[in-house]
C-alpha cells in the first residue's frame, strides 16, 4: 500500500473564525462538511477535499513550537498575479522563494495564527518586476 498523496494539515487556533475567514478569503477555500467530534473546529476544502483542519484550542499554541510542530504547508496553484493581488489587497507581506533548479516559484505568507504556508506557482507565472536579476 504505497502512499499517494498528502490528505489533509491539522492546525490548531485560538482563533477559529479568523482563520476560517483568511483561509476562505485568501486561499480561496470553503468552509465545508466536518463531524461533530464534540470540540470546535472547520474543514476547509479545494473543491471536494477538506486539506486544512482548524481545530479550535482552549490554550496559547505557538507556531513551529513545543505545542504544535507546523514547519509549513504548501499548496500549487495557477494565477499568481490573481493570488499577489488578493495579497496586496489584504496589506499581508509576503517573499518570494526559487527552489534551485525548479521551474518553481514559492509565494511564502503566514496566517493569522503565524504558521507558514507557501503557494507554488510555475515560474512562467511570476511578473517581470518580480524577476530576479540574473
Amino acid at each position: 500500500m504505497p502512499l499517494h498523496s498528502l490528505d489533509h494539515a491539522n492546525i490548531g487556533t485560538q482563533n477559529l473564525d479568523v482563520m476560517i475567514r483568511f483561509y476562505e478569503e485568501v486561499l480561496g477555500m470553503t468552509n465545508g462538511p466536518r463531524p461533530d467530534f464534540g470540540f470546535p473546529g472547520a474543514w476547509m476544502y479545494l473543491g471536494d477535499q477538506a486539506v486544512v483542519h482548524l481545530v479550535g484550542a482552549t490554550k496559547p499554541l505557538i507556531a513551529g513550537g513545543g505545542h504544535i510542530a507546523l514547519e509549513h504547508a504548501a499548496f500549487a496553484a495557477t494565477d499568481m498575479p490573481a493570488f499577489l493581488d488578493v495579497l496586496k489587497a489584504r496589506d499581508l507581506d509576503y517573499y518570494l522563494g526559487f527552489p534551485p533548479g525548479f521551474p518553481i516559484v514559492q509565494v511564502n505568507i503566514h496566517d493569522p495564527d503565524g504558521n507558514h504556508l507557501h503557494v507554488d506557482f510555475h515560474i512562467d507565472e511570476l511578473p517581470e518586476e518580480l524577476r530576479p536579476a540574473t
